[in-house]
């Protein structure tokens, strides 16, 4: 939803999930890697944990250097909602900063509802078993998406080849049931960087969603194709 916005992206460890197709390395580990300058690909390593302290300078230098450039702050993983003490605290005093985005697997509904008000956007996944390997928990992803309509909010399913119709069609009558006004994102499993489903494939599962939900697009990963982080 928010392509072609620049972020600060703060990526915190730890998952409660074990998705098949993903990408990140979400263990704890003893360095924190900063791109400094933004976009340049060179990585500086800081000691970790890192302050709230050394977040807040970092995110000044980068707003002092680009005034008005940055839409938010995104919060990502791992599974960000695991370390919710940790951002009960640190959310009241980036938000001074930017407004705050959280990508999230929305499968923990009680800790989305202790930070949601620090919370300005929410990019919630619904965890297709066919592409994670693990059951869907349609009821926690209900729960979920119930609060967080609440702001700013979109829901995603990273779809691949043999994703089926069924699941298709579960996951477009979750988000209809809760308001046909959010929109529902279908994205293309990235595999070795590349796109691993067919274009005419991606818009038949269109066709079926918008039977339920009109309100359905395709985004791939934009930022595979420009070499980003």
């Amino acid at each position: 939803m928010l392509v072609g916005c620049r972020q600060i992206f703060i990526r915190l460890p730890h998952c409660n999930l074990n998705c098949r197709y993903c990408d990140t390395e979400f263990a704890a580990t003893r360095f924190c890697q900063v791109e400094n300058p933004p976009g340049s690909g060179q990585l500086q390593e800081i000691v970790n944990p890192l302050s709230l302290t050394q977040v807040q300078v970092l995110i000044e230098d980068w707003c002092r250097e680009a005034p008005g450039a940055h839409h938010s702050i995104s919060l990502t993983g791992g599974e960000p909602l695991v370390s919710v003490k940790l951002l009960a605290t640190w959310l009241p005093e980036l938000r001074k900063w930017l407004p705050i985005y959280l990508e999230t697997n929305g499968t923990l509904p009680d800790e989305l509802e202790t930070l949601l008000p620090h919370i300005d956007w929410v990019s919630m996944d619904i965890k297709l078993s066919s592409q994670t390997g693990l059951p869907t928990d349609w009821a926690a992803h209900r729960k979920f998406l119930e609060i967080a309509q609440r702001t700013n909010c979109y829901v995603k399913m990273v779809v691949g080849e043999s994703t089926p119709a069924l699941e298709l069609l579960q996951g477009a009558r979750l988000v209809a049931a809760v308001s046909g006004e959010i929109p529902l994102i279908l994205q293309p499993v990235t595999i070795d960087g590349k796109i691993s489903i067919s274009t005419s494939t991606l818009l038949a599962m269109q066709r079926l969603i918008a039977t339920i939900h009109s309100n359905v697009r395709v985004i791939p990963q934009t930022h595979r194709f420009m070499g980003l982080l």
